[in-house]
């Protein structure tokens, strides 16, 4: 075997990991593959003959390379307070395919993606790389030209602003689909009372409906509020098709075989804790659900 293919093997051998990282860092399935291609471009152009750890050596470059889409992103925006729902991964109701799993390990929900793209993008890499993929401060902290001391800082103040805000779901998907079935039985029926059961009283709703949108983010709190909002829906809710989002249930909304909105749902306990609804068309048409939707 020639030192090409035996890079390639090496590489191949660490992209699911290096994906994974990368969709937990930038909450894009495009922007992670982007990333990933370009680690593979730098490890092309380096020479590598002393790195004893290959797969370490691929997590920091993509690490790197992710923290600078993150800074990059963030100079780009004209508000600071814009916000954007995470790029969410959809798989069919009976499983996710074996490279979904890689992508989902460690339940890797909507969101939870949704705190973590509130994080400034040090806080995010420190959390990510420690607490998710069990990378020691001491290897983090170069990255961010901190102390490792300072980079478990970053890492604490992570997790605070984390627990709590995305809380973790019931494992049994099954349960969580009889929820969400539950819930859009109770919309098509107009039942205001069961949709009001199925909620956790102090469930987060979050929509993006696109920048073209007055209000293109939008956030709400609290069962009766988010039930009325669900009555406003409630001529969607008969074109729901079951499928998982992020590994859990959701729901996809097909009206003329276009795809208008996919749901994720948070649920334990039989209660709905969260709900992460993404309507913005322009990154809808840029999903693959194709095949879930009927077009050909």
């Amino acid at each position: 075997m020639n030192d090409d293919e035996s890079l390639t093997r090496l590489f191949e051998a660490q992209r699911g990991q290096l994906r994974a990282v990368a969709y937990r860092m930038l909450g894009s399935v495009s922007e992670a593959d982007d990333a990933v291609q370009e680690t593979w471009l730098r490890l092309n152009r380096t020479d590598t003959g002393d790195v004893r750890n290959m797969g370490g050596w691929l997590t920091t470059v993509v690490s790197r390379i992710c923290l600078n889409m993150l800074r990059s992103r963030e100079h780009r925006r004209e508000d600071p307070l814009e916000e954007r729902m995470p790029e969410p991964v959809v798989s069919s109701p009976d499983g996710v395919d074996p490279e979904q799993e890689a992508l989902l390990a460690d339940s890797v929900g909507l969101a939870l993606l949704v705190v973590l793209q509130q994080l400034e993008p040090t806080e995010r890499l420190a959390f990510v790389l420690h607490d998710m993929f069990a990378v020691p401060f001491d290897e983090i902290a170069p990255i961010l030209d901190r102390t490792p001391a300072a980079t478990r800082q970053l890492a604490s103040r992570a997790r605070r602003r984390v627990r709590g805000a995305a809380p973790s779901p019931d494992p049994d998907v099954s349960r969580q689909r009889e929820v969400v079935d539950a819930f859009m039985a109770a919309a098509r029926d107009g039942d205001f009372d069961t949709l009001v059961s199925l909620l956790h009283p102090d469930i987060v709703l979050r929509t993006d409906v696109g920048p073209s949108a007055a209000r293109g983010w939008n956030e709400l709190r609290g069962a009766l509020t988010v039930a009325q909002q669900a009555l406003m829906f409630r001529r969607m809710a008969p074109y729901a098709r079951p499928v998982l989002v992020n590994g859990v249930a959701g729901a996809l909304m097909v009206l003329d075989g276009r795809t208008t909105a996919v749901g994720a749902f948070t649920i334990a306990d039989g209660k709905i804790l969260t709900m992460d609804i993404l309507g913005d068309p322009a990154r809808l048409a840029a999903l693959d659900v194709a095949a879930l939707t009927g077009r050909p």
